[in-house]
């Protein structure tokens, strides 16, 4: 009994880290090649320029460490509740990605402003990937 508590205390973060990196990969790959997709031939512009700052600004607020605390929450309520279904991991992971713009908007501007949609499509991605890997490591043992 202690054993396999204290093989769940070492195993859940680094499970944890490894769906993070999943998720971040998908998140990079994707959103690298929606971006490719928009400013194809289009860089003779200022304002693309411009606007392509402020997504590098928008990226810094992604790449934060508060971007993780909603998928944390994800794996503390799921491993409190035992909860082993996939589903769970996979949509919390979802959307807690696709929460994050949401949430960061309205910490600018006092608002709440949504997002294009391929951003949503993206974040959410790149979240069902990150869920399915911890549920797939960690969570279906929970």
């Amino acid at each position: 009994m202690v054993w396999r508590t204290l093989g769940r205390l070492i195993w859940v973060p680094i499970a944890f880290l490894l769906s993070s990196f999943l998720a971040g990969a998908v998140l990079f790959t994707l959103g690298l090649e929606r971006l490719t997709q928009a400013t194809h031939g289009q860089f003779e512009d200022g304002d693309t320029l411009a606007g392509l700052f402020d997504l590098l600004m928008q990226g810094q607020v992604l790449a934060s460490g508060l971007t993780i605390v909603p998928a944390l929450a994800i794996v503390i309520i799921g491993e409190v509740a035992r909860i082993k279904s996939s589903l769970f991991y996979i949509l919390g992971g979802g959307l807690a990605l696709a929460a994050i713009p949401f949430f960061a908007s309205y910490g600018e501007t006092g608002q709440f402003a949504m997002p294009a949609a391929a951003v949503w499509q993206v974040l959410a991605t790149a979240g069902f990937a990150g869920g399915w890997l911890y549920w797939f490591l960690a969570g279906r043992r929970a």
